[in-house]
């Protein structure tokens, strides 16, 4: 009940959908009255003593076959209530003509809940993580769940299915989802190389539409053209490129052995790249071993000898 004044009930919407569908009438207690619905507590304080207790179950299928067999056996072998020489099945066979029929189709009874994604591509739905497409970060979706499956919806669009989880803190993801994820990153990062180097080198713009025409990975294409960039310094670099396309030889390693050649003829050696993590070696303390300790060796070695 939403709201109650007196004997005035608001009952949930879906409440009277599910009264509805299966054309049943709600019927309300009083307040602070347990008593008036003693018979399904007592349902309950049965179904856990004499199904729940010491039952083992390895998935919600097994435990739903478990619970249907216990229902057709022991369940509806117990004595009726209002009178113990008859039991549950024998009075439910006898009402059963004058109930009415089930309706065709099952209640909707999916769960429906509104979720906010972050900056990762993941909704948290009953405490584990689904995965969506990268596009949808930052929005707010819609999680619809039965109990084999979870459907994450953008509008009335479904951008994600997964099988559903019982478990906790579990990641479920689909292979697609993390495939275009790591594409996407890739394109940034060729993209940003991009702009970088046509903001230093004019010439990169033709270098690399002419590698691209020649099928070369534009990623590795760009990731080797900043290599360059950052051990020759811009000026050589874009002098190096236009020297390549002059020639109409727009190779990565014809960029190099330009930019070789030209150090060597000013007199230059080679550029060295070695990388060193500063997080990792900032803090580093090399101790000098005591040169005393050779000169000892040494003399041992000698008197050896001798």
């Amino acid at each position: 009940m939403l709201e109650r004044q007196g004997d005035a009930v608001r009952f949930n919407p879906k409440l009277l959908e599910l009264a509805g569908h299966y054309r049943f009438e709600p019927r309300p207690v009083a307040v602070a009255r347990g008593n008036e619905k003693g018979r399904v507590e007592r349902l309950i304080r049965y179904v856990r003593s004499s199904f729940f207790e010491a039952r083992q179950w390895t998935s919600l299928e097994d435990l739903n076959q478990k619970a249907t067999e216990w229902t057709a056996d022991v369940a509806a072998a117990r004595p009726w209530p209002q009178d113990k020489r008859r039991t549950v099945r024998d009075v439910f066979i006898e009402e059963q003509p004058k109930l009415l029929p089930l309706p065709p189709d099952a209640f909707p009874a999916d769960e429906r809940v509104e979720v906010s994604v972050g900056k990762t591509p993941y909704v948290r739905f009953d405490l584990n993580d689904y995965s969506v497409p990268h596009q949808h970060v930052r929005r707010t979706l819609l999680v619809i769940a039965s109990l084999s499956t979870v459907r994450i919806l953008d509008g009335a669009d479904v951008i994600a299915t997964h099988t559903r989880s019982w478990d906790r803190a579990q990641q479920i993801e689909h292979p697609e989802h993390l495939r275009e994820l790591t594409e996407a990153k890739s394109r940034a990062r060729t993209h940003r190389g991009m702009n970088r180097l046509l903001q230093v080198a004019p010439s990169c713009h033709a270098s690399l539409q002419l590698a691209a025409e020649r099928g070369a990975n534009p990623g590795r294409t760009t990731q080797q053209l900043l290599e360059l960039l950052d051990a020759h310094g811009a000026g050589d670099f874009e002098e190096a490129l236009v020297e390549v396309l002059e020639r109409e030889r727009v190779y990565v390693g014809a960029v190099r052995h330009v930019l070789d050649r030209n150090r060597a003829a000013r007199g230059q050696l080679p550029p060295v790249s070695v990388r060193i993590s500063p997080a990792r070696h900032a803090d580093l303390v090399v101790k000098p071993h005591d040169l005393e300790n050779y000169d000892r060796i040494d003399k041992e070695n000698t008197n050896d000898k001798g």
